[in-house]
């Protein structure tokens, strides 16, 4: 199997800071369409996202059930199919002590897309990561997936190395799906 594993924030949805109000929650900007070219060609979609919101006591690790569920509700609304939610809760400069720590699930370490890997039997070097940051092409690169980086203005340090590198950029989901396409076709 192969993925498409998706950052949320800024590349799946609108970029709303810490927000986990279903209702706010909206699909990006041509995402329906990007992720429909993308499944025609049978991928399978995994959101992998940083919450760090919860190391910081700003939301419980109950809301982003809630989160999952609206997710899976855009894509449903879109005749399109969410395979898993993963999400790190952890920041070590969090406030909240279980999850105040260091760990490999959070991006830009790969562990969130090689648990979605080992769960789902996916094949990581026929897969690509999509976000709007270079920890997102980090995490992708780390995993042993192709990367693109949604050039839309949320990457704010451009850190850049050996890891950070991006297959290809884009400047939306739509315009990654057609890259990935195109790649895919030869």
């Amino acid at each position: 199997m192969k993925a498409i594993f998706l950052d949320k924030d800024g590349t799946l949805v609108e970029d709303l800071p810490y927000n986990v109000e279903p209702r706010r929650m909206r699909l990006a900007s041509g995402a329906g369409p990007a992720l429909r070219l993308l499944a025609r060609l049978d991928f399978r979609f995994f959101v992998v996202s940083n919450q760090s919101g919860v190391a910081e006591g700003r939301f419980a690790e109950g809301a982003l059930h809630a989160v999952n569920d609206r997710l899976a509700d855009l894509l449903f609304r879109e005749n399109l199919t969410l395979d898993g939610f993963y999400y790190c809760p952890h920041h070590p400069r969090g406030t909240v002590a279980p999850y105040a720590i260091e760990c490999q699930c959070r991006k830009p370490m790969p562990g969130l897309l090689l648990r979605a890997a080992a769960e789902h039997g996916i094949d990581l070097r026929a897969s690509w990561m999509i976000g709007d940051i270079l920890h997102d092409v980090e995490a992708g690169n780390r995993a042993g997936c192709r990367t693109v980086l949604l050039d839309n203005g949320n990457e704010t340090e451009w850190r850049l190395g050996p890891r950070r590198v991006p297959t290809r950029m884009a400047p939306d989901l739509y315009a990654a799906a057609v890259l990935i396409a195109s790649h895919h076709e030869q």
